[in-house]
């Protein structure tokens, strides 16, 4: 099970996060911190899987950007990398600039693609629908 989804910049700074099982506002700084740390702080060279504390986490580079996963020690960790992956498609498919002026439409993507922390949908033109639907409402 997915228990969370960060996106963090080089510097560390969380640029979105998604929780998928409760946790209280006041340690979620210090979780995403330390999460973000150990990503951070590993070399290219090194598998991108990385056992932390009672859950696993899953992480991809692109440019300046970090897409960290926790989940649970039952969930495949392969299938998740290459839901990082299917996500940055999507988004890069959707988005032609700058996503972070766009978060709300970021979250409705993972919404589209994690519900209650499962997989539920990975075919980008499904994942997209909802959004395209949204743009021909605001065109109009």
């Amino acid at each position: 099970m997915i228990k969370f989804v960060l996106m963090v910049n080089r510097q560390g700074q969380t640029r979105l996060s998604r929780y998928y099982q409760p946790v209280e506002l006041s340690r979620r700084a210090a979780l995403e911190a330390d999460v973000v740390r150990c990503c951070l702080s590993r070399k290219k060279e090194q598998c991108s899987f990385v056992e932390y504390k009672d859950f696993k986490l899953v992480y991809r580079q692109y440019a300046a950007l970090y897409i960290v996963v926790g989940v649970s020690d039952s969930e495949n960790e392969l299938s998740i990398y290459e839901l990082v992956h299917n996500f940055v498609e999507v988004l890069d498919k959707y988005f032609s600039r700058v996503i972070m002026f766009n978060l709300d439409r970021v979250h409705i993507i993972l919404d589209e693609m994690i519900q209650n922390g499962h997989i539920v949908e990975t075919n980008k033109s499904r994942i997209l629908a909802p959004l395209t639907a949204l743009d021909k409402m605001t065109d109009c």
